[in-house]
This record gives structure tokens, sequence and C-alpha cells, in this order.
């Protein structure tokens, strides 16, 4: 009987590891951010627009705009922050493969576990708690762009900073399920026909 301590495939290093099993909790959260990050990458769409339009208005009409060349590094800001969450679902984001690969699936799996419990959600709490006030207190006193004809509510793109990084968590606490999933058998696996891919 096969358990998931004892997978012969999963623990050897040579072969490509199959995904960790998810769970019910991490199959609604990966799923929903998933969606989200899906519809919020079409706001590089948007960047682009906004970047290509100041690049018009600077070098062909002579004219620069300090609130266009503003809001394309609020756009981007935004949507890099607020898609990262999707890269952590979809096991996207950057990884020191040169030693991962080099380890079973378990060893892997109890890492990812410790160092997301241990130290990454630990961090994003104290950053969440900070950049939420951050954001709050340019709300309170209504901060603008110190340009004259620059962009007004500043407190928009500080907003995106605790909400992406919150998200980040979120995305991290349901890794961290699966680990739990493979390593311990809890919560229990969610048996699907064929794994979920959510690119």
């Amino acid at each position: 009987m096969s358990t998931p301590h004892s997978d012969p495939i999963s623990d050897n290093p040579h072969t490509l590891p199959p995904e960790l099993p998810t769970n019910r909790v991490s199959h609604v959260v990966d799923s929903a951010i998933a969606v989200l990050g899906k519809g919020l990458s079409w706001l590089w769409l948007a960047t682009l627009a906004v970047v290509l339009a100041n690049v018009f208005s600077r070098f062909i009409l002579g004219r620069g705009s300090i609130a266009l060349e503003e809001l394309s590094w609020h756009f981007f800001g935004a949507t890099m922050i607020l898609t990262l969450a999707y890269a952590v679902v979809t096991d996207d984001h950057v990884r020191v493969d040169v030693l991962r690969e080099r380890f079973s699936l378990r060893f892997q799996t109890w890492v990812e576990l410790l160092g997301i419990v241990l130290l990454v959600l630990p961090v994003l709490y104290f950053m969440v708690d900070g950049l939420a006030e951050y954001a709050y207190r340019s709300f309170e006193r209504g901060e603008r762009s110190q340009a004259p004809s620059g962009l007004p509510y500043r407190f928009i793109i500080k907003s995106a900073l605790p909400l992406g990084i919150a998200l980040i968590a979120l995305a991290l606490s349901s890794r961290a399920l699966r680990c739990c999933t493979y390593l311990f058998d809890f919560p229990r696996r969610l048996p699907l026909r064929r794994p979920v891919d959510h690119r």
C-alpha cells in the first residue's frame, strides 16, 4: 500500500517529481487566485497602452505628460504586485533549481513547508501591517503627486502594496496546506480525475 511517505517515484531525485496533492481548501483558494490573476493580467495591456501614449506624446508631439508618466509606473507597480500570487499558485516564481532538483520531493516539501511557515508568512504579516497603515495615512492626508500636473489619490497605488502581499500570503498558505497534505495526509487530498493546471 502506497503512502505519501513511501512513494518510490516521488522520492527519487532523478525523476520528474509530480505535483503536490491538493485538498479542498487549497483547491478553492488556488482556483480563486488563478481567476483573479488571469483577470488582472489584462492590466499589462493597459500599462503598455499608457507607456506607448507617453512615448508618442513626448517624442512625436514634443509634449511630455507627467500624469501619463506617473500613470505608467502606477499601472506597472500595481499589476506586478497584484499578479505575484498567481505566480505562486502556478509555481512559476523563481527557485534555486540547481540545488532543489537534487533533492527528493519529500525533502523539497519539508523545506518548502518550514520556509513558508517559519520565514515567509511572518515577514509578510509585518509587511501587510506596516503597508496598510502607510496607505491609510496617505488616504487621510489626501496625498497627491508632488508634481503640479501629477496624479492625485496617491493612496490607490499605495493600497495595492498590502493587497498584493496579502494575496501572496494567501497563496503561500494554500501551498503550505498542500505540503501538509503530502507529508501528513491532512487536510485530506482531494481526488481529482486529472491534475488541475491553473495556467
